[in-house]
């Protein structure tokens, strides 16, 4: 495996957790919008719920911009 596969993986890798630290971050929101764990203000969940679908959606994206290989043109 060359070093440019292995940074390949690593990010790939590095863009899927980010992406499933998004979900666990909705669903944990999601939890706490509904009162199913207690002592937690809603207010944090819709806040919460906020970050998780920024996490998900948009991070992945900036780093797979920031990532992109140079076009050999």
């Amino acid at each position: 495996m060359t070093a440019e596969d292995s940074q390949a993986r690593t990010r790939f890798f590095v863009i899927g957790a980010v992406r499933l630290a998004g979900a666990i971050t909705i669903a944990l929101a999601v939890a706490i919008t509904y009162g199913r764990i207690s002592g937690v203000p809603r207010e944090f969940g819709y806040g919460l719920l906020l970050f998780g679908i920024l996490e998900m959606l948009i991070v992945p994206q900036i780093l797979v911009k920031r990532w992109k290989s140079p076009s050999s043109e």
